[in-house]
């Protein structure tokens, strides 16, 4: 990790240059230009309170909206920056051709541009909380941790996808569909304590209830999701037994993923 944040360092003017970019192409022909970044959490948060008006979902006393408005900053967050992330490498192909410099940029480059998106949800995220009376506490100091976790996450895949991606473009088309399906294992739609409920408490799975609740919650963003709705909605501190499992799966698999990544960087110009 140290060389990489040398190597972030050296190339630092090619970094803002290439975030830029991205902006720049992301949005230049687009009439409404960044309000994207709103419409698609605001849409879906819509639809999922119509949802929890059929089928009634517990929000555990916290407005339904705001709850699940919540949930989809960190996860759109997330699921976009893996997707530009794995892409990432096979878009920049004629700047690859022509120079070399530390190809993880074009990763942490694709990661880091959405913060500007999720910049933007937070502020309707206090407009909602100023709308339904919500004020935050003190523990909403966790939120940068929880953000640079979940960058981690972003970047594990990213590095991994993007180093499959040059060799098999399958890869950029089979993400957001898998990613599409790891939301339903995720506490966005639902709050995590209705799983804890489910599984810890009521032993719905029997003797597999422990090991099933620990399976969901090797899932990072179940921590993620439910641990930015605690310090911001809920004033209260995270739940490390919902964080630890998931932070064990990125601890383990962004230097393995990183790895993969460096190794397979000496071919991309050859491949691409």
């Amino acid at each position: 990790m140290l060389r990489v944040a040398q190597n972030l360092y050296d190339y630092r003017e090619l970094l803002f240059t290439l975030a830029w970019k991205n902006i720049a192409v992301r949005y230049k022909q687009a009439v409404l230009g960044l309000a994207w970044a709103v419409i698609k959490p605001v849409t879906l948060m819509l639809i999922f309170t119509l949802v929890k008006s059929f089928v009634g979902i517990d929000s555990g006393g916290v407005p339904y909206p705001v709850l699940v408005f919540a949930a989809l900053m960190p996860w759109i967050f997330f699921q976009e920056s893996a997707s530009d992330g794995v892409n990432s490498v096979v878009s920049n192909t004629a700047l690859i051709k022509k120079i070399y410099f530390p190809r993880e940029i074009f990763p942490i480059t694709a990661v880091g541009t959405k913060l500007i998106e999720l910049g933007i949800n937070f502020v309707i995220l206090a407009g909602l909380m100023a709308w339904y009376g919500m004020a935050p506490t003190v523990h909403i100091a966790w939120v940068p941790l929880i953000i640079a976790y979940t960058v981690l996450a972003a970047l594990t895949i990213g590095f991994f996808g993007a180093a499959v991606n040059v060799y098999y473009r399958d890869m950029g088309q089979a993400l957001p569909v898998l990613l599409s399906l790891l939301m339903y294992a995720s506490p966005v739609i639902y709050p995590l304590h209705l799983v804890k409920d489910k599984l810890l408490v009521q032993q719905a799975a029997g003797e597999w209830s422990h090991a099933l609740y620990t399976l969901y919650t090797l899932n990072p963003l179940a921590g993620i999701i439910d641990t930015f709705q605690n310090v911001v909605l809920r004033g209260l501190p995270p739940d490390w037994g919902a964080v630890l499992p998931g932070a064990v799966t990125v601890a383990v698999l962004l230097p393995l993923s990183y790895a993969f990544f460096k190794r397979a960087e000496s071919w991309f110009a050859d491949v691409i």
